[in-house]
């Protein structure tokens, strides 16, 4: 049970994270203001009511309830998988980290505020080399939620290709 109850510490990490820096961003931007922070990234303050990269934002409002369903689900099964592998490691970091990304976005942002805050912006096109990039130079602005979703799938993948029981048994 410690493990377990570690591990949600963990996804309750992110969500208190992500909570944080979006309060931080809410009170300090307007929206769409953008401040530089380096030459290739910036803090700005823009709302998606879509999915990543914004896919479905521009339907009528259907998505945010399903995008909450959705990830109510997923959250479900996570903590399943979750228990079932408690005593390994690297597939209940990965399962902690989305399920705290997954609390962070589709449940506080989307009923809390209709849409998931973002504020981190990256843009890599500042070489010559990467022109031929146009309109993709710019990366989607993400947030701390997005990041840990993101690295809990590349654990995910980690700990499925390398076979991970480095526990053993999924005992306490």
């Amino acid at each position: 049970m410690k493990r377990f109850a570690g591990w949600l510490m963990l996804a309750a990490v992110v969500v208190g994270l992500d909570q944080w820096s979006k309060l931080a961003i809410l009170a300090r931007f307007a929206e769409h203001e953008a401040r530089p922070v380096t030459e290739y990234f910036n803090l700005v303050l823009v709302y998606n009511t879509g999915a990543a990269f914004s896919l479905f934002a521009d339907q009528p409002g259907w998505q945010r309830w399903f995008f909450v369903v959705l990830a109510a689900a997923i959250c479900a099964w996570l903590l399943r998988m979750l228990w079932q592998h408690r005593a390994e490691v690297l597939q209940p970091a990965a399962f902690s980290l989305v399920i705290g990304g997954a609390v962070g976005n589709n449940f506080i942002d989307r009923i809390a505020y209709g849409k998931v805050v973002d504020f981190l912006d990256v843009h890599v096109c500042q070489y010559a080399w990467a022109d031929f990039l146009g309109s993709y130079c710019r990366w989607p602005a993400f947030n701390i939620a997005d990041s840990a979703i993101c690295l809990g799938v590349v654990l995910m993948l980690i700990a499925q290709f390398r076979g991970d029981r480095s526990a053993g048994a999924a005992h306490d």
